[in-house]
């Protein structure tokens, strides 16, 4: 793969080839066929992840044999989205050609598929019109054939082709289904796409059922009914779906962070006045995408952000060319050849003086050129654009669905990653001329969880989303930003690779930005020395398994007529050229490409006389990869190596750009344990300064100081705050001891603390504490962690647990890390500093609230909140109130 996979998306190749590896041998040795689902909502890299599922059939990987006669069929209902996925098949693989993508067009005359490559096809391609079929139906049933002959030029129909490659032996059809939600029926499946995709999966008079089934979508629902009604049926066997964490999605990056909704407050008709600002938010996201690239002295990241006009279905087109002439007005450069629409009609459209050619939906994305784009719904039928930044919906109040629905088109971060520190960079705009209040207020619960292609979690909404930077007041602290930078922090541990391994490539990513050029060689003298010293050191245990690496044990089993019992005996063989093959793979995982710098070293020092010295040296590297004393002292080599190395270019490193302090972000974390890093500075922060009442009317946010991002004015609005959470935060600012304080981001990014835990499944995950207050303590800026928790959540116990283990080991860098929660109505304190407190945290059983009870102490306090009104105002706590912590 060309690249890199994101640690959820790996999982899940790996668990979905061993589904396909399970479902090939039973249809290969019993006849049995299979589905098995793939379900990840928009955004994850599903065609990334099945490209790697793809490479790995046809030519294997690490743990999975290929499959040499695999063939797939990737089948959809859309050409262009066919299109788009073989465009992002050879983008990511390393190992599919241009020949082995074959999209199927008339005249196509072959008698079988030809194993090794992907097959596109789509609804109209085997329709009974197509060219590919001539086919009629039959009166009676229409899902059956009367009649159907090869088309011209051609000697088989595509049905006849799929039939004789199902049906040759030497062949299995894996069955890819994208967006495999709409080919079972259901609301935007047409009569046609359900016909032909039961046709495929269960078979019909004109073809065998496709002997193994992968359904491919964010919403599988009735991809898996079908399939179990298939196995009810004794037809088929659905295996375990496959389903990614949408949580671990948006912890990834992948995902943009932020939607930002902007509607009118007053009655009347307000489009021209929304344009001009969607207009302006375009131009003011392309020079902060221009800025940013300039900063990380990279080209690549300059971003060429996309504005879409939504339209309804049957659009006023004057109006239309009344927004695209406020557009034209804003910003210049956007004339008729950056603008372009993927009506259904492919023919140019008037719209006012505007002359608008049509482009292929697929297109979009790499036409940089193409500034607004007018769309209707087809945008939100599969495709994505991820430098779609900005959108205008002329859709009205009634059809709030449709913008939930085209929003999951644009979540993707048009650089694959979170830009850290810059929420203006991580977010998506969205303008509502036609919608109200109430309405708005709607969109902002879908958005915020309620549907199935964007993912709540992480995610925030704003009605009144304004830019947050580094506090005026607080910019030139220099004594604050040192104990912001002295914060520890945790990176999830990603897939575990060996410690020699990670090693290798972090002295790769040093020497190629000129931080240690010789480090690859570093890492080999010192690996090779290591080995060589312990070949001397445990001779004895390398002498016995080099016996063993170069004897291959074997079991004879004998019988004999009349007997009832059998003989066993065991044997032995000298190892032959393969066997040592085979051990020698098993040292290469040990000691990575370290094993065939040993192999060099040694050949080079061979005697002339040495019968096979490559052979011998292979032997001799795979035996001490077998001798856990061995392993053990190289494995911790690598690691002190790479702790020293990482502590010694720190600095060196937070002065490169994001993309490549992400990449060594991302070696460190293959660690299998939480790694600690520092925190970066954050840049830019979008807040809301509306919310919605307990009506979902809109009302101002209150507004706060000290926080570490503000406005010009140095206010912070509480808009995502609750009524307790936001009793802390003024409580806390109370205190003359509060220098600044800082809302902790809820998501993996490089400006947030994270507090590494593993789940109930045993699987790493990250809390993030709400807030970081920092305060003058003997004269010096000191941070403390203060987290209000809700106790009745089922996961409650395990951040405390996880916070307490952190501030057992941090403890030293925080002047305090509590854990506050609401307990029969009063407010309760767990001193997680205190040893005691952890111990009882560590070994609890019972409620989570008797905990807070049992080892938390009573806080009490009342600090009311005003809206709109910053303290040092009239909503101002009263400073005489007993407050948290007092």
């Amino acid at each position: 793969m060309k690249f890199t996979l994101k640690d959820y998306q790996a999982e899940a190749v790996d668990l979905l080839l061993e589904r396909l590896e399970r479902a090939q041998s039973d249809y290969r040795e019993t006849g049995l066929r299979s589905s098995v689902s793939l379900c990840a909502t928009t955004g994850a890299g599903k065609t990334v992840m099945a490209a790697a599922v793809i490479e790995a059939l046809f030519n294997g990987s690490d743990e999975f044999e290929p499959d040499e006669g695999a063939v797939v069929v990737w089948f959809s209902d859309d050409p262009s989205l066919n299109e788009q996925t073989r465009n992002r098949l050879l983008e990511a693989s390393d190992k599919l050609s241009f020949t082995d993508l074959v999209t199927i067009e008339p005249p196509f005359s072959q008698p079988r598929l030809e194993p090794g490559k992907v097959y596109f096809l789509n609804t109209q391609k085997l329709s009974v019109t197509s060219k590919l079929t001539r086919g009629t139906r039959d009166v009676a049933d229409e899902n059956r054939f009367e009649q159907f002959q090869a088309p011209d030029d051609q000697a088989w129909t595509i049905w006849d082709t799929l039939n004789d490659t199902i049906l040759d032996d030497e062949l299995t059809l894996y069955l890819f289904l994208d967006e495999a939600h709409r080919g079972f029926g259901g609301k935007g499946t047409s009569r046609d796409k359900s016909t032909i995709v039961k046709r495929l999966v269960h078979g019909s008079n004109v073809v065998t059922p496709a002997p193994i089934v992968v359904g491919i979508s964010a919403t599988i629902g009735r991809f898996a009914t079908a399939m179990s009604e298939a196995e009810f049926q004794q037809d088929r066997r659905a295996l375990e779906p496959v389903n990614v964490d949408g949580a671990r999605v948006q912890e990834s990056g992948l995902l943009k962070d932020t939607v930002v909704l902007d509607f009118t407050t007053e009655a009347g008709v307000f489009d021209r006045a929304l344009v001009r600002r969607a207009a302006e938010k375009l131009q003011a996201s392309t020079e902060a995408w221009a800025e940013y690239a300039a900063s990380q002295k990279d080209p690549n990241a300059a971003v060429s952000p996309l504005l879409v006009l939504q339209i309804p279905n049957k659009p006023d087109h004057d109006l239309v060319g009344g927004a695209l002439d406020v557009i034209g007005e804003v910003i210049p450069s956007v004339t008729q050849q950056a603008v372009r629409h993927v009506l259904g009609d492919h023919t140019a459209q008037e719209f006012g003086s505007w002359t608008v050619n049509w482009i292929e939906p697929q297109s979009v994305e790499d036409r940089t050129d193409v500034r607004v784009l007018v769309a209707k719904e087809a945008i939100s039928t599969g495709w994505d654009c991820p430098r779609a930044e900005v959108m205008v919906s002329f859709r009205t109040a009634r059809e709030h669905t449709h913008i939930t629905q085209i929003l999951g088109r644009m979540v993707r971060n048009p650089l694959a990653r979170r830009v850290p520190g810059d929420d203006r960079l991580n977010s998506v705009n969205c303008l509502l001329p036609y919608f109200d209040r109430t309405t708005a207020g709607k969109v902002v619960k879908f958005l915020t969880g309620q549907i199935a292609d964007i993912p709540g979690t992480g995610k925030k909404v704003l009605l009144d989303g304004r830019e947050m930077v580094v506090n005026p007041t607080l910019a030139d602290d220099g004594e604050l930003w040192d104990a912001w930078r002295a914060m520890p922090t945790q990176l999830l541990p990603q897939r575990g690779v060996r410690p020699v391994s990670r090693l290798l490539q972090f002295a790769t990513e040093l020497a190629n930005d000129g931080l240690r050029p010789t480090a690859c060689t570093d890492v080999e003298e010192a690996v090779l020395r290591e080995l060589d010293a312990c070949a001397i050191r445990y001779a004895r245990k390398v002498d016995s398994a080099r016996e063993e690496v170069l004897t291959i044990h074997g079991q004879s089993i004998a019988g004999t007529t009349g007997e009832q019992t059998l003989a066993y005996t065991e044997f032995t063989m000298h190892a032959d050229d393969q066997a040592v093959a085979v051990a020698f793979k098993d040292a290469k995982a040990a000691f990575s490409d370290v094993a065939r710098a040993y192999v060099k070293h040694h050949v080079g020092d061979a005697e002339d006389d040495f019968a096979n010295p490559v052979r011998d040296a292979m032997v001799e590297c795979a035996a001490l990869a077998t001798v856990p004393e061995i392993r053990e002292t190289v494995d911790a080599l690598a690691n002190g190596l790479f702790d020293r190395w990482d502590y010694e270019h720190r600095q060196g490193i937070e002065r490169l750009g994001d993309l490549r302090r992400d990449a060594y972000r991302e070696i460190k974390a293959q660690a299998p344990d939480p790694q600690v890093t520092s925190l970066i500075r954050p840049r830019v922060r979008l807040e809301d300064f509306q919310e919605l009442d307990a009506n979902d009317q809109v009302t101002m946010a209150p507004l706060v100081a000290k926080h570490l991002m503000s406005d010009d004015a140095g206010h912070f609005p509480l808009s995502r705050l609750n009524e307790w959470e936001r009793t802390v935060v003024l409580a806390e600012l109370a205190k003359p001891t509060t220098v600044a304080w800082y809302r902790n981001p809820p998501r993996s990014a490089g400006d947030s603390l994270c507090v590494a835990y593993r789940n109930e499944f045993g699987n790493w995950r990250g809390m993030y504490p709400d807030f970081v207050f920092f305060e003058r303590v003997d004269g010096r800026v000191v941070p403390s962690i203060i987290d209000p928790h809700r106790h009745d959540l089922d996961d409650a116990l395990l951040k405390v647990r996880a916070l307490a283990g952190f501030a057992e080991q941090f403890g030293d860098r925080f002047g305090r890390i509590e854990s506050l929660a609401e307990v029969n109505g009063k407010m309760r304190r767990l001193d997680l500093k205190s040893a005691r407190v952890r111990k009882d945290v560590r070994y609890w059983n019972r409620d989570v609230s008797d905990l807070y009870l049992d080892a938390g102490e009573l806080i009490t306090g009342v600090a009311a909140v005003q809206p709109g009104r910053p303290p040092g105002q009239s909503g101002r706590p009263n400073q005489s109130t007993p407050l948290f912590g007092d």
